[in-house]
């Protein structure tokens, strides 16, 4: 397959898969496309190993499948694969570091656990490396260095969050907690009711959850960002919508879709760009 192919197919695994970060390329300029479809469409193979594989022994190994590419790219030996060549190029034209992709994907490996957060630290760590460090890769292809690594920081675990109780039923179905064990506990609950899915309390959980996401968004304020640079933050423009519908009376985590409609998610990240700002 030609680049340009590889490319147009990273494009359209994003639009399948991961709106959200769809959308937000197409604020992008538009030389800068092809590479934040080639890095998102990374995530999306590296974070979908826990739905893509029937016993965690098998994540693992995909997960090292992953790494030995990501390696080979560094190396000159880049896999035959349309997102590892689409991804080697944009390596290669914007030097992104090779440390980021090593840590995002050892961090995937905690989704292949049953309950793989004890503590709330543990799981914004594991934010910040998966989001956070997604935010930072797009910013440097943006040409905007280091200058957005802090909100990155903020806004990466404040949208993993947010995306972690949008996925909530969907884990808990499955039998497992990606919410951390102490918050579980503090709410009065179980990890065991919480899979049976008739505890009481389960909107004290996910509130406080909500509200440490909020309380990272509201942390990163970064001052105006020239519009070059805001796509790799644009998918934060939806977190403060998405927690809104969250924590609206009445909503139920296990039954309630958190669900924004395409036109509501536009008009968010056009207010950002024309804002200057999340």
């Amino acid at each position: 397959m030609e680049l340009s192919g590889s490319f147009l197919a990273c494009a359209q695994a994003v639009r399948a898969a991961d709106y959200d970060r769809y959308l937000s390329v197409l604020f992008a300029p538009r030389e800068k496309r092809d590479a934040l479809f080639a890095l998102y469409a990374f995530n999306f193979e590296v974070s979908k190993t826990a739905e893509a594989v029937s016993a965690p022994t098998l994540g693992l190994i995909r997960l090292q499948w992953w790494r030995e590419a990501i390696e080979g790219i560094y190396e000159g030996r880049p896999r035959k694969h349309e997102v590892i060549a689409a991804l080697g190029a944009t390596i290669a034209a914007h030097e992104l570091p090779r440390a980021l992709f090593d840590a995002l994907i050892d961090a995937r490996e905690q989704d292949l656990a049953q309950t793989p957060f004890a503590t709330m630290d543990e799981l914004e760590f594991y934010a910040d490396a998966t989001s956070g460090h997604l935010m930072r890769l797009a910013a440097r292809i943006l040409d905007a260095g280091v200058t957005l690594d802090g909100a990155a920081r903020e806004y990466g675990i404040s949208y993993a969050l947010t995306g972690l109780l949008r996925a909530f039923p969907f884990h808990a179905a499955k039998g497992r907690l990606m919410l951390p064990l102490d918050r579980v506990v503090a709410s009065g609950t179980t990890p065991e009711e919480i899979f049976a899915g008739h505890t009481h309390n389960i909107r004290i959980l996910t509130d406080g959850i909500a509200a440490a996401a909020l309380a990272h968004f509201s942390a990163a304020s970064p001052p105006r960002v020239p519009r070059a640079h805001l796509a790799a933050l644009l998918p934060a423009a939806l977190i403060r919508p998405y927690l809104k519908d969250m924590q609206r009376e009445g909503f139920d985590p296990y039954r309630d879709p958190a669900e924004l409609s395409i036109p509501r998610r536009q008009i968010a990240m056009l207010g950002a760009i024309l804002r200057g700002r999340i």
